[in-house]
């Protein structure tokens, strides 16, 4: 825990992380820390590992074939890769958001409603406070208020994106992971997830793909640049983007490669 109000609370701290996908080596001694309730900016080109880094974090790659990993990925002091984890309980703790927004085939209501009733939450009262409180936390509530029992899919893309922040919610995660949530969004629409994360890290741990360098620097406290599988530098957002110790950090933040 904290030893004071100034020292942050490592949700993630992960060492001497590697995967392979088969004989391709993805990801290559990956040593990062994330702090709780900040916002953590993945960055790197395409291929890079960043993504599948971002899923070592919820065990989303234990559903790929031929994937192996070793290493230490300690969630609040809890090694997630031991055996006897408990998977679906860290997936309630650590939930994903990604790129391009998947909300499920029924009404607004029940998209958010459907993970707390598989929860065994069945009473009306408590559902509606869970659906209007997430709704409300995903700065959505007011704009779908009157049209609960609607589809799901009669949202805007950039409504459907956060339709699936406010589902992840509902499940009263202490992590989110954002698989470049604003890819297939619009400039207000991106305008709006960006503005609606730096709200939610006053309750919640955040971890953000993303291939915009504008939006990694307007929204997160820390950032982390990989290349081709290796993690070569990580920082306070401001130093990394103004002054990194790393001369190929440097090259793609500007530009010139990537």
């Amino acid at each position: 825990m904290t030893m004071n109000d100034n020292t942050p609370t490592i949700a993630f701290k992960v060492e001497n992380l590697n995967l392979h996908y088969g004989t391709n080596q993805a990801l290559k001694d990956i040593r990062l820390d994330c702090h709780a309730r900040e916002v953590t900016a993945l960055i790197g080109p395409s291929g890079c590992g960043k993504s599948t880094f971002l899923r070592t974090l919820n065990r989303m790659n234990d559903l790929i074939e031929e994937c192996k990993i070793d290493g230490d990925v300690m969630f609040h002091d809890e090694n997630i890769y031991a055996q006897g984890t408990d998977v679906i309980g860290l997936r309630k703790r650590v939930g994903m958001v990604f790129q391009k927004p998947n909300p499920f085939p029924m009404s607004i209501y029940d998209n958010i409603a459907y993970g707390p009733r598989c929860q065994g939450i069945k009473d009306k009262a408590s559902l509606d406070d869970i659906v209007r409180s997430s709704l409300e936390q995903a700065a959505l509530y007011d704009e779908v208020k009157d049209r609960l029992k609607a589809s799901a899919f009669s949202l805007s893309g950039g409504q459907q994106q956060r339709l699936c922040i406010a589902r992840t919610i509902a499940m009263k995660p202490e992590v989110i992971l954002m698989d470049e949530p604003t890819s297939a969004l619009d400039p207000i629409a991106t305008q709006k997830i960006e503005d609606l994360v730096v709200e939610l890290k006053e309750r919640y741990t955040i971890i953000i793909v993303t291939h915009n360098m504008q939006q990694a620097a307007r929204i997160s406290d820390k950032t982390a640049f990989f290349l081709m599988g290796e993690l070569i530098e990580t920082g306070e957002t401001a130093k990394v983007f103004s002054t990194p110790d790393d001369p190929r950090t440097e090259a793609y933040i500007t530009g010139r490669f990537g």
